[in-house]
């Protein structure tokens, strides 16, 4: 019978041997947790090789993903469709082991990881998704969401702020399936961590109020499964096992030093661990007996086949929730969808007095949010200036988890790492806010979303300049053009309820990411014909025309579409022939085919304006070099929304000069 070291030694050897081939990667965390993975996925966890994606699965996240040779490794040796080829194509172009894990969960990899500290912020928005449907769906003997969220993480992690963020709030909320073992083995990229990180860990984490199991031994498998089975019996608090391991353990001369933290051993060291290690097999070679001890694939499929039996008698018994369950499961919308959008757009249109879009985005939620059960809203501590909470919500605090909002307290960063959580476990479609200057801090998470196409949405309001009095320091200037730049972030930035309206609807049916940017001031309503309405899906359309062929075209966003629309009038009337366009999602118009962008921003017509209360930098692709951008490139200033917008040049006066001297020059 094979012993719990030599199933560990299996993690170690083909860490070892796939860094040496590549030449790179980190063989040091693999080596040094092998044991604790070995009794995690051997006797804890519960999980099906054959359908990594079944819905009662434990979680498990390595926040510390530059040791992801230990994910890799553990997913070819239990049985997930990873192979030995694989392995053996570590951190090569075009593999399916990239240096740190990518989110692929038919693979058995839930999450994207490698920026410290983030994955235990997705481990957190598992384990709260988890505990909210089974509040939600789970009937006295009917527990069909029933699993806990494992995650591995290291000195990295728990330096970086986020993990501050996120553990903070899994305390005060009482995450009691929650469990994260910390790599405690003193040793990071520079060396000792001492000289820079001397917290005490467990008093940090009791102070969250989480239940900490100190001193383990991670070498030691029994010791680590006495600690996971102590964790495992706390109910009400998240666990910490603080776990003593040793970096790069079974190499003689680098274990326990920074050389074993990012560097190949090399074929010298190699030999000495494989004697050390009594593992005297050629590379990439795991012996039979090895093999059959970790493959868990008929452990799985039994453990699945329970389950879905006990899902066959709750949907006999509960056939409603058991329908509503696997829909949102799956991630489709409630059938009944296209009439909320529909009454979302129909509702938005009665607007005729000038509002702010952020209370325009306030009507669109009153509707979706009690329409759609899978809502789960937030805010960064901004809900009034947000605008976030919508009718009928129901904030969730640690005595009443039935909530769908919450409060997630200045932690913008963990909001959003938290959120990317509650996406990737499925059952929920996250929403959080915060002022758009702000998205600075959570900027990180934000890309990790979209690497992921994460469904979840971003409201960022008090959108530019316009917002006034509070200054510089939150008004946004390069937001927009930041996040634009972000590859797979759809970004709707509306003029008034009606754009406000297409931009909600959309974002509720995209699998992926959506940034919606709204403003403090208020903006006028522009009237639209039933086709421009249409039209506003296709993220730019014209607003107003001229009769003939225009002058000169004027591409504008947001809430200054409208000192656009009042001086495009102003030249019309005087017998110009100007166009303008309203582009609320620039990612969404350069999608649309060729012949509708031509329809839009005709190429014979070279005398462009684009107007924007921003920085300019993403405007000129449609204007060209020889057009104008009415934008800003500097900081702003405190004062009056309106007496700021005009300080700096956001009037219609202004855009009707600038049109005449592109007209006249």
């Amino acid at each position: 019978m094979t012993t719990r070291r030599e199933l560990a030694n299996a993690i170690r050897a083909l860490s070892m041997d796939a860094v040496e081939r590549a030449n790179s990667g980190h063989a040091g965390m693999p080596m040094g947790m092998a044991d604790i993975a070995q009794v995690l996925w051997g006797d804890v966890m519960r999980y099906n090789p054959g359908n990594p994606l079944w819905e009662n699965r434990d979680r498990f996240v390595l926040s510390n993903g530059h040791g992801s040779m230990l994910l890799y490794a553990v997913l070819y040796l239990t049985g997930y469709p990873m192979t030995i080829e694989d392995i053996q194509r570590f951190r090569q172009l075009g593999s399916r082991t990239p240096g740190h894990p990518e989110h692929d969960p038919a693979l058995g990899i839930e999450t994207t990881t490698g920026p410290l500290g983030q994955g235990i912020a997705n481990a957190v928005g598992m384990a709260l998704a988890e505990k909210l449907l089974a509040t939600e769906f789970n009937r006295e003997g009917f527990n069909i969401v029933d699993h806990y969220t494992y995650c591995f993480c290291g000195d990295g992690c728990l330096m970086e702020g986020v993990s501050h963020d996120a553990c903070s709030l899994a305390g005060t909320l009482g995450l009691g399936k929650l469990i994260v073992f910390y790599d405690d083995n003193g040793i990071s990229i520079d060396g000792k961590v001492a000289g820079w990180f001397d917290d005490n860990t467990p008093e940090r984490f009791a102070a969250y109020g989480w239940h900490v199991v100190p001193n383990v031994d991670g070498l030691d498998g029994e010791a680590v499964a006495r600690a996971i089975a102590a964790a495992r019996a706390e109910t009400s608090r998240p666990s910490l096992i603080d776990c003593k391991t040793i970096i790069g353990y079974g190499a003689p001369d680098k274990q326990g030093t920074a050389k074993a933290h990012s560097d190949a051993l090399g074929a010298e060291e190699i030999a000495k661990a494989r004697k050390v290690l009594n593992w005297p097999y050629p590379p990439f070679v795991v012996p039979d007996e090895i093999r059959a001890a970790w493959d868990h694939r008929k452990q799985g499929a039994a453990l699945e086949a329970d389950w879905r039996g006990l899902l066959t008698r709750y949907a006999a018994a509960f056939p409603e929730l058991a329908r509503e369950f696997q829909r949102r499961m799956r991630g489709e919308l409630p059938s009944n969808w296209r009439d909320v959008a529909a009454q979302v757009q129909q509702e938005l249109s009665k607007q005729s007095a000038p509002q702010a879009t952020r209370a325009s985005s306030q009507t669109a939620l009153n509707i979706i949010g009690p329409s759609l059960p899978e809502i789960f809203a937030g805010s960064a501590d901004l809900t009034p200036s947000n605008n976030t909470f919508f009718k009928g919500a129901v904030t969730l605090t640690p005595g009443k988890v039935e909530g769908n909002y919450l409060h997630y307290g200045v932690r913008e960063f963990g909001m959003t790492a938290i959120m990317n959580g509650i996406a990737l476990h499925g059952g929920h479609l996250p929403y959080g806010g915060t002022f758009l200057v702000f998205s600075d801090y959570a900027r990180n998470a934000v890309r990790l979303a979209c690497l992921m196409s994460a469904r979840l949405i971003l409201v960022y309001t008090h959108d530019s300049i316009g917002l006034g009095e509070d200054g510089p320091t939150h008004q946004p200037i390069e937001h927009l053009a930041s996040l634009r730049a972000m590859p797979h972030l759809q970004l709707w930035r509306p003029c008034d309820a009606a754009e406000t309206a297409v931009a909600w609807t959309l974002a509720i049916e995209r699998r992926g990411p959506t940034a919606l940017v709204f403003t403090r001031q208020a903006v006028p309503q522009q009237t639209r014909t039933p086709e421009q309405l249409e039209t506003i899906r296709r993220g730019g359309y014209v607003l107003i025309d001229c009769t003939g062929v225009p002058e000169a075209l004027v591409v504008a966003a947001g809430s200054e579409v409208g000192i656009a629309a009042q001086a495009v009038n102003s030249l019309n009337g005087a017998g110009r022939r100007v166009r303008l366009i309203s582009m609320p999602s620039t990612e969404v118009f350069d999608a649309q085919d060729d012949s509708y962008r031509e329809a839009v921003l005709p190429r014979a017509v070279t005398r462009r304006l684009a107007v924007e209360a921003g920085a300019r930098q993403s405007w000129w692709r449609y204007v060209g070099i020889g057009g104008r951008v009415i934008g800003i490139d500097r900081f702003g200033a405190s004062g009056k929304g309106a007496e700021v917008l005009a300080h700096f040049g956001f009037t219609a006066d202004n855009v009707v000069q600038q049109l005449r001297g592109i007209l006249e020059g």
